[in-house]
Formats: structure tokens, sequence, C-alpha cells
């Protein structure tokens, strides 16, 4: 019986490594070449002008929507949305991939890869022509798709299927930052939120997927993400807690609040042509106010370029703030228009301008007040502490710099419970007084 119980054991773990590693390969270098012509697509919109950001990210917009809503089609029959590559079901978000990765988390051979082409149309629309939206849930969504279409090749395939999907989740995050440890953290963390069990064959996948991704990420020589690396620590202990502090509840509260409006984006019941209208008309604004006041590139893509203009300029306290909260807004104009993409990446931008704020009354840094704000901005507006918390261990640093990040995730952490529970009683709270 021992000797049968730990043969089936041997089997069962000897699939699992060996769909997690054809998952991870497979899921991995899809990722990589749908993220390289989302990147160049990124870049290219950076280095336009003013009449760029005001036409062809409202341009994307609407070719996301008319693909998911004009090509796309609703299916009440289970059995035609498992065949069919454009049907939706009833009262789905259409664009929103990220929920599909988390519905399917345990259960993967639930995960409609079908859709993955017609998804993949609206994610290049609007993130490749310079929407405000990010690239790591894309690359989740990829990946996953990738590991759950090579596990329904067939019976025998069947058993591969859930640790290739996990793992080429994984590989595909991982190959994005840069780093193994975060797309490990980062599917096992969304995983729990459906309750999915963290048992050997699921932390044994997405650690060879994160491995896999980050391997093929160096061996390739690949830059797909930049991450500000903290270059000078805290002088004193007491400087570091108060960075900390401060840095840890402006990115919390901040992120959270746009975690908030993004969610309600994303479940707003009008018609797609009003949403459309609305976030484009949205959009526009924002853009032309982020061109007139810092530069055309921080108005396009999740972030990036608002970053870089912080740097370039050695933005002032007021006008980061100002920078920050109008790129928190242009992702949400972007969600509610009905755009298909990430909110990770915009949510490490906006955490990154909000660290740096209190850069100078801090006296710290502004690599590390950037560094420790884009952590805590993954921690709260995320709602992912521990990919935070790879995130900063991967990225390295003075390990007293490491140190300040790690406890700036877990202020930024705290801030977000806090303002979460807010949001939500304070309307009950107004409605019982009405």
């Amino acid at each position: 019986m021992a000797r049968r119980d730990l043969r089936s054991l041997s089997v069962t773990t000897l699939g699992a490594v060996l769909g997690a590693a054809l998952g991870a390969l497979v899921g991995g270098f899809l990722v990589i070449g749908v993220t390289l012509v989302l990147k160049a697509g990124i870049d290219l919109a950076a280095s336009q002008g003013t009449w760029f950001a005001l036409t062809i990210p409202p341009l994307g917009l609407l070719l996301a929507v008319a693909a998911l809503h004009g090509i796309g089609t609703t299916a009440t029959d289970e059995e035609t949305r498992a065949r069919s590559w454009r049907a939706f079901p009833p009262d789905a978000a259409r664009a929103d991939i990220s929920a599909d990765v988390v519905d399917s988390a345990g259960q993967e051979e639930r995960f409609p890869w079908r859709l993955a082409p017609i998804r993949g149309i609206a994610i290049l629309a609007t993130v490749g022509l310079g929407g405000a939206m990010g690239t790591e849930a894309p690359a989740a969504y990829f990946g996953v798709a990738a590991g759950v279409w090579l596990g329904d090749r067939g019976r025998r395939w069947r058993r591969l299927l859930r640790p290739a999907a996990l793992a080429g989740g994984a590989a595909g995050v991982a190959a994005l930052m840069g780093i193994a440890l975060v797309g490990t953290a980062f599917m096992l963390e969304l995983g729990r939120r459906r309750r999915a069990p963290l048992d050997l064959e699921r932390v044994m996948a997405a650690l060879i997927g994160g491995v896999i991704g980050w391997g093929t990420d160096k061996i390739l020589g690949l830059s797909l993400i930049r991450l500000v690396v903290p270059k000078e620590a805290p002088g004193t202990f007491a400087q570091a807690i108060i960075t900390a502090v401060f840095i840890g509840a402006a990115s919390g509260a901040i992120t959270a609040a746009a975690a908030a409006a993004v969610y309600r984006a994303k479940k707003w019941q009008a018609r797609p042509a009003v949403r459309l209208v609305l976030g484009v008309a949205a959009t526009i604004v924002i853009s032309l106010v982020l061109a007139r006041i810092a530069a055309p590139s921080a108005a396009v893509g999740p972030g990036g370029g608002a970053i870089l203009w912080a740097e370039a300029v050695d933005a002032r306290p007021l006008s980061a703030l100002v920078v920050c909260l109008l790129r928190a807004a242009a992702t949400t104009a972007a969600v509610a228009a009905g755009g298909c993409g990430g909110v990770f990446v915009p949510f490490l931008a906006v955490g990154d301008l909000a660290g740096r704020v209190f850069a100078p009354g801090l006296r710290v840094g502004h690599d590390l007040a950037g560094a420790a704000g884009a952590a805590g901005g993954i921690a709260a507006g995320y709602r992912l502490p521990i990919t935070a918390a790879m995130m900063v261990l991967g990225v390295g640093g003075p390990a007293r710099a490491t140190l300040t990040c790690l406890a700036t995730v877990a202020t930024a952490w705290t801030v977000s419970d806090v303002a979460q529970t807010l949001l939500v009683r304070l309307p009950r709270l107004r409605w019982r007084r009405s």
C-alpha cells in the first residue's frame, strides 16, 4: 500500500512538473512576443507629440470596443460558448481579462481560452496604441490561455492542464517583470481570491513557471518593463520609519481610491456606446491637461512616460501630485470606456509619483521615494502585498532602502484596508441618515 501511494504521488508530481515546464515555455514565449509588440507601440506613443496623445489612444479604445462588442456575440448556451472564439456569457464584462484568470483559479479547465484572439485584438488596440492601461494582466491572461490550450489537446493532456495554466501565467508575469518570484506570487495571490488551494502541485507549478519566465527573460536579454532601483538609503533609522509611514500612507490612500474607481468603472452597466463616448471624452481632457502641465509622453501608456518626466525635470511636489492623480484618472477613464488591459503597471506609476511628492520634504532620494511608492501602490491598489514584497526584494538596492520599501508595503496595505472600509461604510451611513 505504501509503495502504491508513493508511486501515485511520484506520477502526480512528475505530471505536474512536466505540465508546468511545458506551460511555462509555451506561455512565456507567447507573452514575450505579445509584450514586445505592445512595448513597441507604447514606446512609439511616448515619442510623439500632443496630437498623438489626443487622437490615437482614443482611437484604440474605439477599436477595442468594436472588437469586443461588434465582433463579439452573446451566447446563453454553455456548449456554444465552449466551441466559439467570440461568444461571451450574458452580462460578462468583456474587457475584464483579469476576471477570467481569477474566476478559473484552481479550476483552470473552465478558463475560456478560445476568447484569447478577440481579447488579443482589444489588448493590442488599447495598450499597443498608447492607452492608459498596462501589460501585466495581458501577460497573465495569455500565459494561462496558452497553458489551458496545451492541456486541451486531448485526454492524455488533461492531466497537465492545471499546472500548465498556472505556470504559463507565472512565466508570463515573471518574464515581463524580470523577477521570478513576482510571477509566482502574482498567480498564487490572485488564486487566493477564489480560495484556490496552496497545495504542493500549485506552488510547484507557480515556482517552475516563475523561474522559467525569469530565465527566458535573462537569456534573451529582454527589458520589458522599467523598475526604479533605489540607489541611496535613508541616513538614519528614524528617517527610514518616517519615509515608510508618509509614502506608504500617500501611495496606499491614492491607489486604494483609484482601485475603487476602477472597480466601479469595470462594473458600470451602461451601454457600450455610452461608456465609450464618456470614457473617450474624459481620456482626451485628461491627456490634454497632462500634456500641458507635464509632457505628451506623460499622457500616454501605462505611466512610464510620467515617471521619466518626473525624473528629468525633478518635479516639484505639487506637480508630481497633480500628475499622479491625473494618471489614476486616465486609467479609470480607459477602463470606463471599455479598454482591455491591466492596472498593475498603472498602479506602479501612480504609487511612484505619490512617493516622489514627499522626496524633498523627507530629504530622501527620488529613486527611493519612487521605488517605495511603487511597491506601496501594488500592495494597496492591486491588493497584492506578497507580490509587492517580492518585487522589492527582486529589485535590490542598499539593504536599508530595501527594508524601507518593505515597511512602506506594510503601511500601504494597512492604509488601503482602512480606506476600503471607509469607502464601504460611508455610503451606508449616508443612506441610513437619509
